[in-house]
């Protein structure tokens, strides 16, 4: 067996112990029937141009360089694996991390709104994480808005000449606590205040988010930086390949 399949083999066993950890429970992220039908489909066809690009996006990494597959995939289960563990934080919906700032850091947040609605739907239907009916707006909040705030703080502060894994995590961080404001703000728009509107509720449900989001952030921060280190020490070429490490 050579290195590299050995280093494989260690990653892949890895991922299932992970997988077979998580617990059965019966968490959502915006639960099934929630959301009134109007906020489904409304948020549902807000969704479609950027799964579009995302579609897009992932055909033309993978025409350019059939290598970056693995990296997507590996993604794709880190994201399944990370925001299957969820923590009850508001009735109709609960705190857990995202996952989704790596993909948007090392891909774009377009691909990674492809493989947040395939997460969710998995979600959805084996787990009874979520629902169907919310999963327009689940998507958004968490396959749309969080990777798109991850990917322009990346980008921002490599600009900025910041150490690339001090930026990981900023990244990675906020864009797991954008996808609880946007949250916040679904279930407000769906359920405003009687006093003080859409605003007020929304100030209440990040309220009852933020002692349960705000640790989840920093661990996703760090875990994100932890598997970052791993690739660039046993995934360099694909890293090169994709771009995330520039060649000298």
């Amino acid at each position: 067996m050579t290195k590299r399949k050995k280093q494989t083999l260690v990653l892949t066993s890895i991922f299932a112990l992970i997988f077979g950890m998580v617990p059965n429970v019966n968490a959502m992220h915006i639960m099934e029937g929630y959301l009134p039908g109007s906020f489904c489909i409304a948020w549902g066809v807000i969704c479609v141009p950027f799964l579009a690009a995302g579609f897009f996006s992932i055909r033309k990494t993978l025409n350019e360089n059939r290598k970056a597959l693995i990296i997507l995939a590996m993604c794709g289960a880190f994201i399944f694996v990370i925001s299957s563990l969820k923590i009850p934080s508001v009735t109709g919906s609960c705190s857990h991390m995202t996952g989704t700032g790596m993909g948007a850091i090392l891909f774009d947040p377009a691909a990674v709104s492809i493989l947040g609605i395939i997460v969710l739907i998995f979600q959805a239907i084996l787990l009874a994480h979520g629902g169907l009916t919310s999963l327009g707006a689940n998507t958004f909040s968490m396959a749309i808005a969080g990777p798109l705030v991850s990917f322009g703080l990346f980008k921002l502060c490599q600009k900025s000449h910041i150490n690339k894994r001090v930026s990981v995590f900023i990244a990675a961080a906020a864009g797991d606590l954008l996808t609880y404001c946007v949250t916040s703000f679904q279930l407000a728009m769906a359920y405003p205040s009687e006093q003080g509107g859409v605003f007020a509720s929304m100030i209440k449900f990040l309220g009852v988010f933020a002692p349960t989001q705000l640790p989840l952030a920093v661990i996703e921060g760090i875990l994100t930086v932890i598997i970052i280190i791993g690739l660039e020490s046993f995934a360099k070429p694909e890293l090169k390949a994709i771009g995330y490490i520039k060649e000298t």
